[in-house]
């Protein structure tokens, strides 16, 4: 069975999208079968890799709800090893649609339960709230990363997001671990960046990464080119970013299985 990691933040605009494709991207780079799930009705994800959501296509809204299956919409990027399952925008109406189906919490897990035994790792980019679909992403887990932009405002929803991921914890998945808080958009030439830095890693201790991304503009253009920055330019300091904090999360996700 493949690993599954939810990259959640109730706020958004914080890197959880870019995260996700960069960090999906150099683990198959390693040789890692790799899985994307595209859970915002915004479709970040999905455009980030090139994928053209105008084209009528099985999405992650038809396998959250049980009328597709994971290899009905599974669609592969230019990258070996990693394929995505692109989001549409009824997700931004599930909620109402999952109301009424038994055990609705769990609908994500038993599509992946099913459909995803082939992969190392499914990574679930989550949308910016916590609706019934980020509970199913929660739910179906074995651990999160949190994204963490460098700015005081970001820091106020992450105290709640903490109590929701324990309460899905206790009630639903016991085995969910927060794998890791990861700082971005770090700015060294501003002060509020190292304070934020500083005020995270006091609370959350060793669960904070060590590699923390920069803000970099070579990170922003990507997406309009349908590339993660990993491929749209290799050398460039947010691609080592990643690179370094997918060799952390890997380090980490060895720790836990040994546990």
């Amino acid at each position: 069975m493949p690993r599954i990691i939810a990259v959640a933040n109730r706020k958004g605009g914080v890197g959880k999208t870019t995260t996700t494709v960069n960090i999906a991207t150099a683990m198959a780079a390693t040789g890692k079968k790799v899985l994307v799930v595209d859970l915002d009705p915004q479709g970040n994800a999905s455009t980030s890799m090139g994928i053209n959501k105008r084209g009528r296509m099985a999405s992650s809204y038809e396998v959250l709800l049980g009328e597709k299956s994971v290899a009905e919409a599974v669609v592969w990027t230019e990258v070996p090893n990693f394929s995505i399952i692109p989001s549409s925008p009824d997700l931004a109406g599930a909620e109402v649609e999952l109301i009424d189906i038994e055990s609705r919490e769990f609908m994500l897990k038993k599509a992946l339960l099913a459909g995803a035994i082939n992969y190392d790792y499914v990574l679930i980019d989550c949308p910016p709230s916590l609706s019934l679909v980020t509970i199913n992403a929660l739910v179906a887990a074995n651990a999160v990363i949190v994204p963490l932009q460098c700015e005081f405002l970001a820091l106020e929803g992450i105290t709640d997001l903490i109590r929701n991921i324990n309460q899905i914890k206790k009630r639903f998945n016991p085995t969910l671990e927060l794998q890791g808080v990861v700082l971005t958009m770090y700015d060294k030439r501003n002060n509020l960046s190292q304070m934020v830095e500083d005020d995270v890693r006091n609370y959350f201790g060793k669960k904070v990464y060590q590699t923390v991304i920069p803000r970099n503009v070579r990170i922003s253009e990507a997406p309009s080119h349908g590339k993660p920055v990993l491929l749209y330019d290799f050398k460039c300091p947010g691609s080592q970013a990643y690179i370094s904090l997918t060799g952390e999360v890997l380090k980490r996700e060895r720790e836990l299985l040994a546990c």
